[in-house]
């Protein structure tokens, strides 16, 4: 059972006071009324000066109050001898994803001259419209600091301050995510001897030469990732210096290498290295890390190192976590790994050229569950974690991989080559949470799944068959079983997990109804098309929290539920190509977050709903969203998004995965819908995609469609009865990509556009079945106008050059009759044979006749 809301804010209201009331750091203050000293009111006065310079939106500073004891305000601490503020800490005051907006850092904090711990990672400059802060170059003046955290979204207006190396009983200094101006960090930073943690992920920030960290002794801590590092070749030599670092991270620094030699290695006490998005480009052996016996994490990814992993990687025994995803298939693992007892997550997504997938997991280290219940040292592992994706791995899945990985949590095998069928003792995988095993060659049953499991993704496999009657998951949050060759109905099973967030079985062959007891409470995503369901929508999603429906091309019936319009939270509805009749419901237009409609491809008549403009999300007004329900279907443990959110888009189906936000577009065609176009379209000033082709729509096109929809790509009105003028706004959509009018009663001069000319020389059948157009590009005059003259040319032209060819087929024609004729004249032999043939020829079809017409007759009297 997952904890409940109110459990979960209840947790983090706990370790926000335990926090708080931590003892460890600073002497706090007691209570007023215990006859300690109140704050001292200079210092007070500083800070009610501060807090003028931050937007406090939330009343997160409410206790900030003039007449108060400011050593009673939230984030502050006094000392409880002097009064003086010791420590300043806006971390306090927040909670959740709440911040403080900041609009500048005044000075006036000089006055807290006892400050000893400064943490204001909380505060964000409005972005983009506030304006930057002044680099805060004062901080260097509190000479008592020993934490300085300006962390998080602030945006200064100059570098960082070389002032800040005054702070000479510095410990902790965190300026990562700070949006300084484009600079050199300071070289003077190597003054702060005393300094343990060193936070310098600053963007747009470079270093040539950082020799100046070599005199940092005592650093334990060092981030300096996205600054730019490409001039720096000897950085392997200058951290080597620094025999007290444990945590080093310089991902995406434009490090030329690692490959440097290093003679003695002092980094004896590192744990963390991450090197990640660095473009290295050598061998993988040949990196000086490999000799570190310490590690505990190791991240390479995009580093786009290359070849076979060294046998020293399987003697890094206190190896916990080894990420290297996205390194061009071109490594190769050959190391035995059963040593590394302490590896608990292991990450090789697209990274390997090769292998099988039995000898890859047979290298891992292995246990079995009695180690694990007896708690046993070992032959034991404690790898939970295992990304293999996408490295054209073959072979079929071991069926002993229970016993090898027996507390395995997230398995993603998805992306290779991997065959034969999933293992059912799959199901004794009891720690199993996530399992991805999408886009591989898998075929047989879907087997009873492990208890435990959350999130499964069988999809783009040859699985086939029905699916288990007993899904054995109480638990399970997301099923994508997507593009298989699933048989068969829902099974009653698939109603027993209470949390179901995502079910995905598009694209199979299953059939029957939606059972009636399907879980719709937390339901995000509910993907059925192309597949043979029927049956009227089912009740049970009236009322649900669906985002994204999907049941076209199915064979759904019925009438369209007036609850449809109830359901509050959906962005994609695709109702297309079923049975479906009556009128649209009026009420379809109360989905305000509503992004994406289609319903064609049904027997749906009536009007258009009128009430457009409530469609929110489709005009420029649209509500801001702040969910992501993506990462629902995703997870966060995968990039990848599989090939569901197709739409019919410029004729062609188009998969746009989780970009589907964003599409705007509306699809009634092909339906018996009657009436006007509604003129209230044109406020849906976001649509991408308007097609109402293949109905009875009659009336004229609405006079400002073009200027009043700027973004349409795609607009198809074809296959109605729609007359009048074509609207000149057309002219004016210059991201139209395709346009079909065609088989109306529109008349009229066509509007003249560099866009529409493009679109007729690519589609020239766009304009067809309008017999009342005229203009160019059509060679039909308007009354009272000429073509012009180059269309005169061309169209005499090509009368010519066809006067000239039906001329001469005739003249050839004439010709062969004469020569036959003039044969047969004069040559007799050929003329008696010519003759003969033709009687024998009458004589064999009268015969045909005679008996086909008794053998007719015969039957007759028979039947008779």
């Amino acid at each position: 059972m997952r904890p409940s809301a109110t459990n979960l804010l209840l947790l983090i209201a706990t370790c926000c006071f335990l926090h708080s009331a931590d003892a460890g750091q600073l002497d706090r203050r007691p209570a007023a009324d215990e006859g300690t000293p109140s704050c001292i009111p200079k210092e007070r006065d500083a800070l009610l000066e501060f807090k003028h310079g931050i937007n406090d939106t939330n009343n997160l500073l409410v206790s900030w109050q003039h007449g108060q004891d400011c050593c009673r305000w939230v984030g502050v601490t006094c000392s409880h001898h002097t009064g003086h503020v010791l420590r300043l800490d806006l971390s306090d005051a927040t909670l959740l994803d709440d911040s403080l907006d900041g609009q500048q850092l005044s000075p006036s904090l000089l006055s807290l001259e006892h400050l000893e711990y400064l943490d204001l990672s909380t505060l964000t400059t409005i972005w983009p419209q506030g304006p930057n802060i002044s680099s805060p170059e004062f901080l260097g003046s509190l000479k008592k600091l020993r934490h300085l955290d300006l962390s998080g979204g602030l945006r200064f207006s100059g570098g960082i301050p070389p002032q800040l190396a005054n702070l000479s009983k510095l410990e902790y200094l965190d300026l990562s995510g700070s949006s300084f101006s484009a600079g050199r960090v300071p070289p003077e930073l190597g003054n702060l001897s005393n300094l343990l943690h060193l936070g310098l992920s600053v963007m747009d920030m470079y270093s040539i030469d950082i020799s100046w960290l070599s005199r940092l002794h005592l650093l334990q801590y060092l981030d300096m990732s996205y600054v730019n590092l490409s001039m720096a070749v000897d950085w392997p030599h200058v951290l080597n210096l620094v025999p007290s670092l444990k945590v080093l991270n310089l991902a995406e620094c434009n490090l030329p290498r690692t490959n440097q030699t290093l003679a003695q290695l002092n980094l004896t006490k590192l744990v963390d290295i991450d090197l990640s998005s660095n473009y290295l480009g050598h061998p993988i052996s040949s990196c000086w890390f490999w000799n570190v016996t310490t590690i505990q994490s190791l991240e390479l990814s995009k580093t786009h190192l290359f070849g076979p992993f060294p046998s020293s990687l399987g003697r890094l025994a206190s190896l916990q976590r080894l990420v290297f995803n996205d390194n061009g298939n071109s490594a190769t693992m050959s190391v035995d790994l059963k040593d590394l007892s302490a590896l608990q997550h292991l990450h090789l997504r697209g990274s390997l050229s090769h292998g099988n997938i039995k000898d890859l997991i047979d290298k891992l280290p292995h246990g079995n569950i009695r180690d694990i219940q007896q708690k046993m040292t070992g032959n034991f592992t404690s790898l939970f974690n295992l990304d293999l994706s996408d490295n054209h791995l073959t072979g079929a899945i071991p069926s002993g991989i229970a016993n090898i990985i027996p507390i395995i949590e997230i398995l993603d095998l998805s992306g290779n080559n991997i065959t034969g069928a999933i293992p059912r003792a799959i199901r004794n995988c009891s720690s199993l949470d996530t399992l991805i095993l999408h886009s591989n060659q898998l075929s047989g049953n879907i087997p009873i799944l492990p208890r435990n499991l959350t999130r499964l993704d069988l999809s783009m496999n040859s699985l086939s068959g029905p699916l288990p009657l007993d899904i054995g998951a109480l638990d399970l949050e997301t099923i994508i079983l997507s593009s298989n060759y699933i048989t068969g109905q829902i099974p009653e099973s698939i109603c027993e997990p209470q949390y179901m967030e995502v079910l995905d079985l598009s694209n199979n062959f299953m059939e029957g109804i939606i059972p009636q007891c399907l879980q719709m409470q937390s339901m995000l995503f509910l993907l059925l098309s192309h597949n043979s369901f029927s049956g009227i929508l089912p009740s049970s999603l009236q009322g649900s929290i669906l985002a994204y429906m999907d049941l076209s091309w199915n064979k759904f019936n019925g009438t369209l539920p007036q609850w449809i319009g109830d359901l509050a939270c959906l962005r994609f509805l695709q109702l297309s190509h079923n049975m479906f009749y009556g009128h649209i419901p009026s009420n379809i237009t109360n989905l305000r977050y509503l992004e994406y409609l289609n319903l064609a491809g049904n027997n749906l008549s009536g009007a258009m709903p009128r009430s457009l403009p409530n469609l929110e999300l489709m005009t420029d007004k649209h509500p801001k969203l702040l969910i992501d329900w993506f990462e629902s279907y995703t997870g966060p443990e995968s990039d990848a998004f599989g090939g569901i959110m197709s739409v019919l888009m410029k004729r062609q189906e188009r998969n746009y995965g989780d970009r589907i936000d964003g599409v705007v577009g509306i699809d009634l065609s092909c339906n018996q819908l009657t009436g006007k176009i509604p003129d209230e379209i044109t406020s849906l000033n976001r649509l991408l995609n308007l097609n109402l082709s293949w109905n009875q729509l009659s009336g004229n096109i609405v006079d400002n469609l073009g200027s009043s929809i700027k973004s349409l790509e795609s607009l198809d009105l074809s296959r109605n009865s729609l007359s009048g003028e074509i609207p000149p706004s057309l002219a004016d959509l210059t991201y139209l990509g395709y346009l079909d009018l065609s088989y109306n009663n529109l008349s009229g001069r066509i509007p003249q556009g560099r866009q529409l000319d493009t679109l007729y020389a690519e589609a020239p059948s766009m304009y067809d079945g309008n017999s009342g157009l005229c203009g160019p590009p059509l060679q039909r005059a308007c009354s009272g106008g000429k073509l012009p003259e180059n269309g005169n040319q061309n169209t005499s032209k090509r009368i010519s050059e066809s006067k000239f060819l039906y001329f001469g087929l005739g003249s050839g024609f004439i010709a062969g009759l004469w020569v036959v004729f003039c044969v047969l004249l004069f040559k007799r032999m050929w003329r008696i044979a010519c003759f003969r043939i033709f009687d024998e020829i009458c004589d064999k079809v009268y015969v045909f006749v005679i008996v086909t017409w008794r053998r007719f007759a015969r039957k007759e009297d028979t039947g008779s």
